[in-house]
């Protein structure tokens, strides 16, 4: 029973980790697309 409960907290912290860095992932090429966007918009003003 004691494993059981362990590979459960060890699954729980895994998943949740993993969340956070997809999450983290997601953010970082967000922050790129605007930097391609924000770039392009410069270049066609002038």
């Amino acid at each position: 029973m004691t494993r059981l409960i362990a590979l459960l907290l060890i699954a729980g912290t895994a998943a949740l980790a993993a969340c956070n860095t997809v999450a983290g992932a997601g953010q970082d090429l967000s922050k790129g697309g605007n930097a391609i966007t924000n770039s392009a918009d410069k270049h066609n003003a002038e």
